[in-house]
């Protein structure tokens, strides 16, 4: 079968193998999976402003044009909560929530994300992912994790809040305070707390009742489950609707419906920065998870061909009724654990959530808003992680300044503020950290053909010659600083008569620090020292070799520092007797 075919289609690969062992194990990961998705995907909707139905629309569709597409065997693609809060605040600009505009801003939203990904794809660029730094999206998620908390307190209370970033979310909440009804807050808060306590206690408690492993398991992933039959039933028999609690309402018993997104240049303009960010957010986090799971069964994710595979899940979700969709870090883990096999566990998925969007959306009609937003709340606070800050402060105080001004712009601006903050902030670290590259001076370390840095260690060093190891590519930000460098060691010695450059860390040198070379060279031969390289790697020599700057060089290029510095000495030594 051709390479290119398969690369494209990795459904090829593992499909050869299926078996019914790999069937069997699919299946009952389906059924796990399943029965998390069900309320979790209605609840993710509701977080995006949309009708619960479009959380199990875009579940559906997207998990089978990944498992054709993605590379991942264990990545369970649908809504997940940050996308789902960068949703509801891309289109609040857009239209007011409930409206036939939101529903069609959200399909255009999806569709656009997919065709990024896709592009960047099938172009191969998956390494503008590494622009977000991990401590930044690290500090991004947490930040967005108590965004999304607090917006589902008006559920859990019962009241109407506004608001895109923390504060105002705060202050609409305690306005509206006195408003809370309390019936709505006792099913909430009592929702919120059986679910931790699941997280967190049941497991060991059915292992000490003598449970086996995979039952407790399959008991606690279904713990949500249980939550929302309990509250239906409650607001269903009690009659609860009556006092005020809100509920999902009728939801229509139908597989998800074929919709065509209108991309009008006007709404394309608006939505097409959230798209980017959205797209590059989803596959930051699907990929880090994907990777993750992979290599704890030694298998192999292709960065390229997952954007492909997202970016065809997404178009599904802009076609079939839905919204952005990524690869889930809690559904991937439990699909892992519950033993998938194959992408085909995630089709058996989507499968089983359509036999729940026929047969089984009636039953969740007095489904409370409020047992939603619980299961919600609980799922985004595992997200909190405030110990990014302790760690990045103890390491570096740099990488601490992004975090902390991505957590703080995202609380007090929103989402698109701090993730646009996180993505500039952590192209700006890198350039200052590359323009200011580390330049160790080096000596000899006794007994030994081995340089190290003089503060570091005790070597052996002579006042004639200085050897200069530079840790960074060389290239236009940073090309200036090693002149100036080089110009203020030399001119702080007027005994120098060599200086060494030891190419060691450097792996590319470009044209403006080509020039910058020549530049060194002339004005070292001005002063009457001679410039010699060492180490030079074989891609770096012969990018020098088209360039006159070798034959213009004052000095030598050497295999190796020892011989550089030994040839130097002794070039010292004949000026001296001579």
């Amino acid at each position: 079968m051709p390479i290119q075919l398969t690369r494209y289609l990795p459904i090829l690969t593992w499909g050869r193998d299926y078996n019914r062992t790999t069937l069997s194990s699919d299946l009952l990961a389906a059924v796990i999976v399943t029965i998390m998705l069900i309320p979790q995907s209605l609840a993710y909707a509701l977080l995006a402003g949309l009708p619960p139905e479009a959380g199990l629309y875009a579940s559906i569709a997207p998990i089978i044009l990944y498992a054709i597409f993605g590379t991942s065997r264990a990545l369970a693609v649908g809504p997940v909560a940050v996308v789902s809060l960068m949703t509801a605040a891309a289109l609040g600009t857009i239209a007011e929530q409930g409206t036939m505009g939101y529903a069609a801003a959200a399909l255009v939203l999806a569709g656009l994300s997919g065709a990024i990904l896709l592009g960047m794809g099938l172009f191969r660029l998956g390494f503008v992912a590494n622009f977000l730094s991990h401590p930044v999206i690290a500090g991004f998620i947490t930040a967005s994790g108590m965004i999304i908390a607090a917006s589902q307190l008006k559920h859990i209370l019962g009241i109407n809040a506004e608001g895109h970033n923390l504060l105002d979310l705060l202050i609409s909440l305690i306005k509206h305070l006195p408003e809370t009804n309390w019936i709505t807050a006792v099913i909430g808060v009592s929702a919120a707390g059986f679910l931790f306590w699941v997280r967190k206690g049941l497991k060991p408690t059915l292992k000490r009742a003598g449970v086996g492993m995979r039952v407790a398991d399959v008991t606690t992933k279904a713990g949500p489950v249980a939550v929302v039959v309990l509250s239906t039933f409650a607001v269903w028999i009690l009659g609860l609707t009556e006092y005020g609690v809100k509920i999902v309402g009728e939801v229509p018993q139908s597989l998800p419906p074929l919709t065509l997104p209108i991309f009008s240049p006007d709404l394309v303009g608006k939505l097409l920065l959230p798209a980017f960010l959205i797209s590059i957010i989803g596959f930051v986090e699907s990929i880090s998870v994907a990777q993750t799971l992979a290599a704890k069964k030694r298998q192999r994710i292709d960065p390229d061909q997952e954007l492909i595979g997202l970016g065809a899940a997404n178009v599904a979700a802009s076609l079939t009724g839905g919204f952005p969709v990524t690869g889930g870090f809690s559904r991937s883990v439990v699909n892992f654990d519950a033993g998938a096999e194959t992408p085909a566990a995630g089709a058996f998925t989507a499968i089983g959530l359509a036999i729940a969007a026929v047969a089984l959306t009636p039953l969740i009609f007095f489904l409370p808003k409020a047992t939603l937003a619980a299961t919600i709340i609980v799922a985004v606070l595992s997200l909190v992680d405030f110990s990014i800050l302790k760690r990045s402060w103890t390491y570096s105080k740099a990488d601490f300044a992004a975090v902390l001004a991505t957590i703080l712009l995202t609380l007090s601006v929103g989402v698109e503020a701090g993730v646009s903050a996180g993505v500039g902030l952590s192209i700006l670290l890198h350039l200052y950290k590359s323009s200011r590259p580390h330049i160790a001076e080096v000596g000899l370390v006794h007994g030994t053909e081995h340089f190290r840095n003089v503060l570091r260690h005790k070597v052996k060093t002579d006042p004639k010659v200085v050897t200069l190891r530079v840790d960074e590519s060389l290239y236009f930000a940073n090309a200036r600083f090693l002149e100036d460098s080089i110009q203020d060691r030399v001119a702080a010695a007027p005994d120098v008569q060599h200086v060494i450059l030891q190419c060691t860390a450097i792996n590319e040198i470009d044209l403006s620090a080509l020039e910058s070379l020549e530049a060194i060279n002339k004005r070292l031969d001005e002063m009457g020292v001679k410039l010699h390289l060492s180490e030079v790697k074989g891609p770096v020599m012969d990018r020098l070799e088209t360039s006159h700057f070798l034959d213009d060089l004052t000095g030598q290029v050497f295999l190796t520092q020892y011989e550089a510095a030994h040839v130097a000495l002794e070039r010292c030594q004949k000026i001296k007797s001579g």
